[in-house]
């Protein structure tokens, strides 16, 4: 892989950086910065080498079309406080650039300093970049020297931003990038055992690929949320209106019964809305779980124990996706639980990984982000590098 540190000579060189901000705005205010602090370090380390920083980004669901909640300016601005250095923002409306705003583009990016940072405006409010059409990707390398992709988290898109624009200009990885990769092919090549996985979450169509990679590889999986349903549906339990997905059904019954995947012996039913719940005890042959208009939304207290003494004997961790309904309470008290789990056995004991924006969130709401070996930003490119499939992004920087 080509990093950024085998560049020899960046002074004065516009560097494009593939960052995800993707972060939740609301109010005025970028609610959760964590994507920002990831990416300080490919930033700083830019600056310090005098390079004209040129981040690009997305946020949100724009659909090709300008939104104005979905601006970058809130994100500038908080960039600006995170590096105690202005960073500016290069104006690009909508991303169709007349030939008149491109050389007004390339006079911005040549009055810029070496070492300074410049944001563009959010690339999805072009039509051409997720699908990599137009001339999106040769306009953006047109503007610099050297391409930097960054952003973890996107490395699984095809887009202009992602894949295009490496074709045109001389292309790196980011220090996040190569870090993740890094922590991520230790689990993959060398994970020391016993190697835990908790999957969770509610899409099936990611673990599954998941599981056909790592069950061979783990010694233990603990499974919760849809891919638990899917699998206890498939078996004949009356699990009410809980979240499956059918369309998984051999694939959950086919891992669900091998014996390293260990499933909850108790879990909590109830409605959505936290206002009934109760306790049922999970017998070996297939019974009625929920009543009507129940649902399974946590695994119960014996449950979190039996967890616990798998993830407490663990040298290698990694989990993905939320154990239950952690957004309601009562519900959350078994993804938390988990959360403090795998914090506590994490940095030193067990080498340990987590990814998804609900797994992060979780870890953030007990406030143990800070133990953990390896805080994936991506979760849906998490899953698919673990699931053995090559990511378009990583690609084009391992390329001679």
């Amino acid at each position: 892989m080509k990093t950024i540190k085998q560049i020899r000579n960046l002074k004065g060189k516009n560097v494009l950086v593939r960052v995800d901000f993707n972060v939740p705005i609301k109010r005025g205010k970028v609610l959760d910065d964590t994507r920002l602090h990831a990416s300080l370090p490919t930033i700083e380390y830019l600056m310090k080498k005098k390079a004209k920083v040129i981040l690009v980004t997305h946020i949100g669901r724009p659909g090709g079309k300008v939104v104005a909640s979905l601006k970058v300016d809130l994100v500038v601005k908080r960039l600006s406080e995170l590096l105690k250095k202005k960073v500016t923002k290069l104006e690009t409306e909508n991303w169709r650039l007349s030939d008149k705003k491109k050389m007004n583009l390339l006079k911005k990016i040549d009055k810029m300093r070496p070492g300074q940072v410049a944001l563009m405006e959010n690339i999805r409010f072009s039509q051409d970049e997720k699908k990599d059409t137009g001339t999106l990707s040769q306009e953006l390398a047109n503007l610099v020297d050297y391409f930097v992709l960054d952003g973890f988290a996107v490395a699984h898109r095809p887009s202009a931003s992602v894949v295009g624009v490496a074709q045109y200009v001389p292309s790196y990885a980011g220090l996040l990038l190569e870090s993740e990769i890094k922590g991520l092919e230790k689990v993959l090549q060398k994970p020391k055992a016993p190697f835990v996985v908790v999957l969770g979450g509610a899409k099936m169509e990611t673990k599954v690929p998941v599981m056909k990679k790592l069950v061979p590889l783990c010694d233990f999986m603990l499974i919760g949320g849809g891919v638990l349903n899917t699998y206890l549906k498939a078996r004949g339990y009356g699990v009410g209106s809980s979240l499956i997905d059918m369309t998984f059904k051999k694939e959950a019954l086919n891992y669900g019964k091998r014996k390293k995947v260990i499933k909850p012996v108790d879990v909590v039913v109830g409605s959505r809305d936290g206002k009934s719940y109760r306790l049922v005890a999970l017998k070996k042959t297939p019974h009625k779980i929920c009543k009507k208009g129940e649902e399974i939304l946590d695994i119960g207290p014996h449950s979190i124990n039996l967890y616990s003494q798998f993830i407490k004997e663990a040298e290698t961790l990694v989990w993905n996706g939320a154990i239950g309904y952690f957004e309601q309470k009562p519900y959350d008290i078994g993804t938390l639980s988990v959360a403090r789990l795998v914090a506590g056995r994490s940095k030193g004991q067990a080498y340990g990984v987590i990814g998804g924006g609900e797994t992060l969130q979780s870890m953030d709401m007990v406030g143990m982000t800070e133990f953990v070996d390896l805080v994936s930003t991506g979760g849906g490119a998490m899953l698919e590098f673990l699931s053995g499939k090559r990511l378009p992004g990583i690609d084009v920087v391992c390329k001679k």
